[in-house]
């Protein structure tokens, strides 16, 4: 279905029909679609091999590739997800306020559903579940586009989905998905300002320009992630290169994902070579700079060392590549990421409690760690459940978009025939 007016009218109705329901019923509505993913797991695991089959076709990276994948373990992982959005608080209807004014009426502040989301994602048919998952539990329609390399996965998991509302009598037309992979069907997307309350854009720097310049509707944008870590003069070192490791090798192909390691000068000999060897074992390409490429250069660790080119820095490599530098201190480290960061995620590497302060003041990103992996920027790590998106800009959203943050929030005032004086 890509007639995009047709599918607003049908969102913003069934919208209206979940944003009454229960939290009982939207549990109920989940815990059927948790069955109906284990029920259809082997359909959706066939049309996902035919994605795979025609990305490689395409020459599409083995990062990438990665991200498109669904194997019967991430099939299980999204039936236990869902599962645990079932166990969350129902954000919907909880009265963030209330006080009695001097004229005797009651006041009160109640959070509400936002209406309809428009989310827009590249790759990971994951991403549809988690869409799907927390827009019923808010009480949200949802209208999702994905990627054309994903197009088949996807649809045989918007077909589990409404297959699942349907047995529970809600209306399969709360999670629609367009089906053309037309890319001007996106513009018309985000023209749809009388259906469409929210536009999430999942993807790279391009989608996020065009849905800035394009929508008519308020965007949340995020997951683009240039993510650093700084070790300080204090670190521990061998804990420096598991947490390196982890940020980089983990899962590469993430917004969340390690791009930029800093390091002070009075341990850089030291450090360099043993994370160069231990990423080595990843095949991790590293592209240093002045002292730290230096000080690659003259080790035998087995690492890939390139000098650092220009835009080396403003990367977000999803892939086996990380950019080396050596910093003089907390301070450089810290203009270097106001320079460089799209304020997604960023650490420090310390024992230094007032170096960790400081970094945590100065760095304004939407995550900021000590002495952790940035990895942890993720809606299921933080206790939230799933996420929709990781939003890096300050309004309304910030950092992993959970059930609350796709809520808003309404007035609602009792009285007894006031009238204004």
């Amino acid at each position: 279905m890509s007639d995009l007016t047709a599918m607003g009218k049908a969102a913003k109705a069934a919208g209206r029909k979940l944003a009454v329901l229960t939290t009982n019923q939207k549990n109920e509505a989940l815990l059927a679609i948790a069955e109906e993913i284990e029920r259809q797991a082997d359909v959706v695991l066939a049309q996902n091999e035919l994605d795979i089959a025609g990305g490689r076709s395409k020459g599409l990276s083995d990062a990438l590739l990665d991200r498109l994948l669904l194997t019967p373990a991430r099939m299980a992982g999204l039936a236990a997800d869902t599962r645990h959005v079932a166990t969350l608080p129902d954000p919907v209807g909880a009265e963030l306020e209330s006080r009695l004014l001097p004229n005797g009426m009651r006041l009160s502040r109640r959070r509400i559903p936002i209406g309809v989301l428009g989310v827009i994602y590249e790759a990971r048919p994951n991403v549809t579940i988690d869409i799907a998952t927390l827009c019923l539990k808010t009480g949200n329609a949802a209208i999702m586009r994905g990627g054309s390399e994903t197009l088949r996965s996807n649809l045989a998991l918007v077909n589990v989905i409404q297959a699942a509302l349907e047995k529970v009598s809600l209306p399969e037309t709360a999670v629609q998905y367009i089906d053309n992979p037309d890319r001007s069907l996106v513009t018309q997307m985000l023209k749809l300002d009388k259906y469409i309350d929210m536009i999430i854009p999942r993807g790279g720097s391009s989608l996020h320009r065009l849905c800035r310049e394009e929508a008519t509707i308020p965007v949340i944008t995020g997951g683009i992630g240039i993510c650093h870590v700084y070790v300080d003069a204090s670190a521990d070192l061998a804990q420096a290169v598991d947490i390196i490791e982890n940020a980089k090798v983990q899962r590469p192909s993430v917004c969340n994902a390690l791009d930029t390691v800093l390091v002070h000068p009075t341990i850089a000999a030291d450090l360099l070579p043993k994370m160069a060897k231990r990423l080595a074992k990843s095949d991790v390409e590293l592209h240093a700079k002045g002292t730290a490429l230096a000080i690659l250069q003259r080790n035998g660790h087995k690492a890939t060392v390139v000098p650092a080119g220009p835009d080396d820095f403003d990367q977000e490599w999803l892939g086996l590549k990380l950019g080396v530098r050596v910093v003089a201190d907390v301070g450089e480290a810290i203009a270097h990421i106001q320079d460089h960061s799209t304020e997604h995620s960023d650490s420090i590497l310390t024992n230094d409690w007032q170096n960790a302060i400081r970094f945590v003041n100065e760095v304004n990103s939407s995550a900021v760690f000590v002495n952790a992996s940035t990895r942890f920027n993720d809606g299921g790590q933080f206790g939230l459940g799933a996420e929709v998106a990781v939003s890096t800009q300050k309004l309304h959203a910030r950092g992993p978009m959970g059930l609350e943050e796709l809520t808003t929030y309404k007035w609602v005032c009792f009285g007894d025939g006031h009238i204004r004086p």
